[in-house]
């Protein structure tokens, strides 16, 4: 019998997302489902939105649980800001801030890149040259947790330049948001996106967002209209507020599961959410120092959800070693994206992966096909 079709059963995800759900989560997956206009959706839209104003730690109106994945909520947030001809500045240190950029030009924008060497943070002294060199900027744009990466970058001093130029700040928290604090408002930061799949603890599908009012604002005033009818802001606020006119079919089997999963977090507490992940994830650095793998990301804006290794020079085939987790083990982790192909591996410790006991082993099965 082959490595292929002997693969153990469930898979243990530890790679950059999904990462793996809790039973109560999967059994709230299962219900039967509802219509979307049925009023216990509309109930249960109204507490899936006030749990997820907590979770981003704002009291912005238009929070609402976004159809589709964590790139939805990318493009969603740029196609109701950007009109053709507007000056843009984005944030790349990784993959992710990359996409930004292409969708952004896509939209018609003139991108300004500040850019930083994979794996560090952008110094915010390279946002404030940027935007000073432009006539006018519409919005600034930064990854808060790279996942390409496993860098955690700053906001607080990008938010502060941002504004003082009149611009709008957007944030993509998809490998932050459940797994360390986000704090839109206390950073001021106008529109934020996430995903469901990775600390949140549901499984993929939905991409939470929470708007300002001046962001939405800036998006009604727009002298064109938004370009995608579907991930048009007003559109979706006519359907999630009352009087609720349709506007999708929205996956309310997502948005029952999300409901566990943000009942999960409530019960759990923030805080004690927060210090598992790290706890989660220094335990896994210890174990991978005593094996000689080391991390890639700067130590002082290292991400305990996503965390990034050097694979050691001692390894000839990085994706044998990955292939060998996933087939005998049922353990999945990472490769490295773009100019990291082949040079990392992206270990997750979000949600519900990050136990000690998954990392526990992860750190003997990676010693044994080490030795």
């Amino acid at each position: 019998m082959s490595l292929e079709t002997a693969l153990p059963s469930p898979r243990i995800l530890l790679g950059p997302g999904p990462s793996s759900v809790s039973p109560r989560v999967l059994e709230a997956l299962g219900r039967n489902p509802i219509g979307y206009l049925d009023p216990e959706l509309f109930t249960l839209l109204d507490e899936l939105r006030a749990d997820l104003r907590t979770l981003f730690g704002t009291k912005n109106d238009f929070t609402i649980p976004l159809t589709g994945t964590g790139m939805a909520g990318m493009e969603c947030s740029f196609v109701n800001l950007i009109e053709p001809g507007d000056n843009v500045v984005i944030g790349v240190n990784g993959f992710f801030g990359g996409r930004m950029v292409e969708i952004c030009k896509r939209l018609g924008a003139n991108v300004t890149v500040v850019d930083a060497t994979w794996g560090q943070i952008i110094e915010p002294g390279k946002f404030y040259d940027a935007v000073r060199s432009l006539e006018s900027v519409k919005l600034v744009a930064v990854v808060h947790a790279e996942t390409s990466t496993g860098v955690r970058q700053p906001l607080e001093p990008i938010a502060e330049i941002t504004h003082d130029r009149g611009a709008l700040f957007v944030v993509d928290a998809v490998t932050s948001l459940g797994g360390i604090p986000v704090n839109i408002d206390e950073c001021d930061v106008d529109v934020c996106y996430s995903g469901t799949q990775k600390c949140v603890g549901a499984p993929p599908g939905l991409s939470p967002i929470s708007v300002s009012d001046a962001a939405f604002a800036v998006s009604k005033a727009r002298k064109s209209a938004v370009p995608n009818w579907y991930y048009d802001w007003q559109l979706l606020r006519n359907y999630y507020d009352a009087p609720h006119a349709y506007h999708h079919t929205v996956p309310v089997n997502l948005l029952f599961a999300l409901r566990e999963a943000l009942s999960e977090i409530v019960d759990e507490g923030l805080e004690a959410r927060y210090k598992r992940h790290r706890d989660v994830s220094a335990q896994l650095m210890t174990g991978l120092a005593k094996l000689g793998i080391q991390p890639f990301a700067n130590p002082e804006y290292r991400l305990p959800t996503l965390n990034s290794v050097v694979i050691p020079e001692s390894v000839q085939d990085e994706v044998a070693v990955r292939k060998r987790l996933l087939y005998e083990f049922g353990l999945e982790i990472g490769g490295g994206l773009g100019e990291l192909k082949g040079k990392i591996w992206r270990i997750g410790t979000m949600g519900a992966s990050a136990t000690r006991r998954n990392v526990a082993l992860l750190l003997i099965a990676l010693e044994h096909i080490l030795n």
